[in-house]
């Protein structure tokens, strides 16, 4: 009797855990080279989608907002996106890809402004070294709006973001890559800022 009374305990455990992981993280694979080099084409990652759990009007927003004392708009249990969160999300504008991944590079009320090849936020030169960045024929600069976020390819020459279709809502959001674990040669473990710390050596 003992013995079963453990097996269950252990079988239900093992069942909460894979529940939470269910809802809390989602496998995605990423399609094309607009990334590079941070997230490989064909890399799979693991998105945190709890992180950014969030509500926006209705009872669920209105509690949220009076337990964080949080004023208009989305209301989230933790936080929004940050500045360099690589976000996964569902696309703006056309049925291009289920998913797409890119780099938050503007947050609500920043203002995003691109020229001679860079990048500025509120007037300050972004510090990156990815490729030039082409303003694609949009009029900078923009303010990124209340519940926005600009995004970016790390790949610049080769992305479809913020510059064609232009702010991506915060609903749309999917979650932040945490974690990128196949192929092995390409296993990483993000940050909260979008750094990547390559755990390959791990498994040669």
């Amino acid at each position: 009797m003992h013995s079963l009374r453990e097996i269950s305990e252990t079988a239900i455990t093992a069942v909460l855990i894979f529940v939470v992981l269910q809802i809390s993280t989602q496998s995605f694979r990423v399609d094309g080279r607009s990334m590079d080099p941070t997230l490989a084409d064909g890399q799979q990652v693991l998105v945190n989608k709890f992180v950014f759990a969030s509500a926006g009007d209705g009872v669920f927003g209105d509690i949220i907002r009076a337990f964080r004392g949080d004023g208009d708009g989305r209301a989230y249990l933790f936080h929004a996106p940050q500045r360099n969160d690589i976000i996964v999300f569902t696309p703006p504008t056309g049925p291009d890809a289920e998913f797409l991944v890119k780099r938050v590079i503007g947050v609500p009320g920043d203002e995003i402004d691109i020229r001679g090849g860079q990048v500025y936020v509120d007037g300050e030169l972004r510090d990156e070294s990815f490729p030039a960045t082409q303003a694609s024929g949009g009029a900078y600069p923009v303010t990124v709006g209340e519940d926005e976020f600009f995004v970016l390819g790390d790949n610049r020459g080769r992305s479809n973001d913020s510059r064609t279709w232009g702010m991506v809502e915060a609903e749309k959001v999917v979650g932040r890559v945490w974690f990128g674990y196949w192929p092995p040669a390409e296993v990483k473990l993000f940050s909260s800022v979008g750094s990547a710390l390559s755990l390959s050596g791990l498994f040669r």
